[in-house]
């Protein structure tokens, strides 16, 4: 009964974290170092909470994501037909694109984060980050209104949106948090700065389970520590709360109110800090 507690604590935590501005590899971390809430089969478990949080954003925007499917199948259709130019592309073939562009700068991140993930277990440099994501949270809100929309969104806003998602890579980092402000800051309209980082977030997910898939079929582990109930416990939660946490957002990004999670970062930040 205690590990079916554990898996939901943990899946309430990611599902809220990972589109919450307010970091979710920090809090796991963090967590995990306090508490010691680990599984034998970690890297399992994180897989399957990530998995749950991927099936929150695909339920909520589904229409957007299967659009980007079709669309982006095909822009490979005319790619290997040699029909491709950009400027001829609808408004709906060029948002694929622009997908594509965004996520690009995961494959360096990709590098970047099995090189940095010892960072995960020195709790104050964790702490520090969070305190600095706070700050980036604040100076979003004052970030002026842009009008920047599906319509005109051009490759070089997308790249500059990637790139601030790159910057997640560290510990006390929110992804969200980051492609957010680095969309408001490239000129979007704060509906659109939501929704595009929200649908970035699909790639990211995909392809940092793809890498722990990988990771742990190359490895000895056996399946030993993790029980269905367990697995099915996370998933669920991590779903549940992965589709509030999206609805949050919505509203309170079009309000600019992410002062609240500025403060709530400083404060989990600092006592990171204080506590080690």
């Amino acid at each position: 009964m205690l590990e079916i507690l554990k898996a939901a604590f943990y899946g309430i935590v990611q599902g809220l974290t990972e589109f919450l501005p307010v970091s979710s590899s920090g809090h796991l971390a963090v967590l995990k170092n306090w508490f010691g809430l680990e599984f034998d089969d970690a890297v399992l478990f994180t897989l399957i909470l990530h998995l749950g949080s991927l099936a929150a954003v695909i339920i909520i925007y589904r229409k957007d994501i299967s659009d980007l499917i079709a669309n982006f199948v095909i822009i490979i259709i005319k790619i290997f037909t040699k029909r491709f130019k950009y400027k001829k592309l609808n408004q709906d073939e060029r948002f694929a694109v622009l997908i594509f562009i965004a996520t690009l700068p995961l494959v360096i991140g990709a590098l970047i984060s099995s090189r940095i993930e010892f960072l995960t277990e020195r709790t104050r440099i964790v702490g520090l980050f969070l305190i600095i994501n706070s700050v980036i949270l604040l100076f979003s809100d004052g970030i002026p209104k842009g009008d920047v929309s599906e319509k005109t969104v051009s490759p070089k806003n997308a790249l500059f949106v990637g790139l601030c998602q790159l910057i997640a890579v560290v510990p006390g980092i929110s992804r969200s948090g980051m492609t957010i402000t680095g969309g408001l800051l490239t000129g979007f309209d704060r509906r659109f700065a939501v929704k595009f980082s929200f649908i970035m977030s699909v790639p990211a997910i995909l392809g940092a389970s793809v890498f722990k898939i990988i990771g742990f079929a190359a490895s000895d582990n056996k399946i030993t520590g993790v029980s269905f109930a367990m697995c099915l416990t996370g998933l669920i939660f991590a779903f549940i709360t992965g589709v509030a946490a999206i609805f949050l957002v919505n509203v309170i990004a079009r309000k600019k109110n992410f002062a609240y999670f500025a403060v709530y970062c400083f404060v989990f930040g600092l006592l990171a800090l204080i506590f080690g």
